[in-house]
């Protein structure tokens, strides 16, 4: 674990390394349910669908397990991943914003892909396709707009 980079302070990066692992998976499902899957239904999910997903957020120690289907995310116990990204908070998070293009990411070695490259390339294609600093932006939270801005993203910034 590299805790140099982190968003988080080192005993909230050691408290969430020590979490089992659906937990994390099962809010992350939750979150991608709210901000990316109302427009994915509307932009199809031929091809991403029942297909397992892993997200490792090496700074973290933090290893999300997922697939999608018919109804959206679902929160899955480790295992076998069709499709692993790896990256730090920090690169995920600028992906999300738009802050840093996936293709920047992965030359440089910041965000690494393990599995079927083709489904990489879909869910890249994907997720270029939609908005999704403006979702996160119009999340009916209190301060969403405000965190945004700081961070240095979403529409917030525009």
């Amino acid at each position: 674990m590299n805790t140099s980079r982190t968003l988080l302070p080192f005993s909230l990066v050691r408290l969430v390394e020590r979490l089992p692992a659906y937990p994390p998976a099962l809010a992350f499902t939750l979150g991608l349910n709210a901000v990316v899957w109302p427009a994915l239904k509307e932009h199809g999910i031929s091809g991403l669908a029942g297909r397992r997903y892993c997200l490792h957020v090496r700074d973290l120690g933090l290893r999300l397990h997922f697939s999608l289907g018919p109804r959206g995310f679902v929160a899955q116990s480790p295992g076998a991943a069709d499709l692993t990204l790896r990256a730090a908070s920090r690169d995920f998070l600028a992906l999300a914003l738009r802050r840093e293009d996936p293709d920047t990411l992965f030359f440089s070695r910041r965000l690494v892909t393990e599995g079927d490259t083709e489904l990489g390339l879909l869910v890249k294609n994907t997720l270029d396709a939609l908005d999704l600093p403006e979702r996160l932006a119009n999340l009916p939270l209190p301060g969403i707009k405000h965190l945004l801005a700081r961070l240095g993203g979403g529409a917030a910034m525009r």
